[in-house]
């Protein structure tokens, strides 16, 4: 049984989760800001090259002034990495109490937009708190003690599809699927390019869904997945969305898509679920890992999908 030296304080656990959100809020990841450097640089379009120039400069002067990015703050959610040995102070119980707490009073104190409302009778709490809101999805990780809390503030409206395909349907199918989701939201206006677009492919239809998601916001520019056949298909994909020239948010141009993050899940040999996610140019995110000492390290990328999350075998 841990110690309450051993315990990682709830105290400790809001303040991180808190700082992370605002981080989230007001400053795009260092990847995220180069990859629209260099978007910008590259664009040969003038119209979208102004547009790019002015994404980039609007994401310094966020951090300049200590406010959100964009004006529509999405829907604040959270990742929980623990370590096989972390012991959260009051347990599960307690560490959900704190991260919500935390969207509260972020929302209210640096003005996120209060998007969470009852479905059905649009009631707003005016604190995106509420049933099943923020969510938190959970991963563990063996021989460690720390604690991450990762918030990403992403939209929860469009640019997310989903498709059962045939295993016959192939990699065609795949990129058959990519082309008409991004048709269908971005030539309505209904996206916010460049996009960073996930695809989970396999699994169940909530597992393909959800992998999609995490893909999108979770992993960084440029990364690749180390099963090759997988990383091949980032590539191809990244460079059939950008074919598409919808551009800087719809208005013609070089740039689209800034990456496509793929990942797998085993799947029934009877079918292929495929979903795509888009992380709009609002690209919200920051990690917090917290150790038992109480101290907190604070990072832009998530680490999320390590060797043990994607594992393959039993052990």
């Amino acid at each position: 049984m841990p110690t309450a030296l051993d315990l990682i304080a709830q105290e400790a656990i809001y303040r991180a989760a808190y700082e992370a959100n605002r981080r989230a809020a007001v400053a795009v990841p260092l990847d995220g800001l180069r990859a629209y450097e260099r978007a910008r640089d590259g664009e040969s379009r003038p119209l979208a090259r102004y547009v790019l120039a002015q994404m980039v400069d609007n994401f310094k002067l966020a951090v300049a002034e200590g406010r959100p990015m964009c004006g529509d703050t999405g829907l604040p959610r959270y990742y929980v990495k623990i370590g096989n040995e972390a012991a959260p102070e009051g347990g599960f119980v307690a560490l959900e109490r704190a991260l919500r707490q935390a969207v509260a009073e972020v929302t209210h104190d640096i003005q996120l937009r209060a998007n969470r409302v009852h479905p059905l009778t649009r009631r707003n709490p005016g604190n995106n708190v509420g049933v099943f809101a923020p969510s938190v999805d959970y991963s563990f990780e063996p021989d460690a003690d720390w604690l991450e809390i990762t918030a990403v503030h992403k939209g929860g409206l469009f640019g997310t599809d989903y498709r059962m395909l045939f295993p016959g349907d192939g990699i065609d199918g795949i990129k058959r699927f990519l082309l008409d989701n991004m048709a269908a939201f971005a030539r309505r206006g209904l996206s916010c390019p460049p996009v960073t677009v996930g695809v989970g492919i396999g699994g169940a239809k909530d597992q393909c869904v959800r992998l999609s998601k995490e893909a999108a916001c979770l992993r960084v520019q440029g990364d690749r997945h180390p099963d090759p056949t997988v990383a091949a298909l980032e590539d191809e994909l990244t460079e059939l969305g950008n074919k598409t020239g919808f551009g800087a948010m719809g208005l013609g141009g070089d740039t689209t898509v800034l990456d496509v993050h793929a990942e797998i899940a085993y799947t029934h040999t009877g079918g292929t679920p495929v979903a795509i996610s888009q992380f709009c140019h609002a690209y919200r995110r920051c990690t917090a890992r917290l150790y038992p000492d109480g101290h907190a390290e604070y990072r832009g990328d998530p680490q999320w999908f390590t060797p043990y999350y994607r594992r393959e075998g039993i052990s």
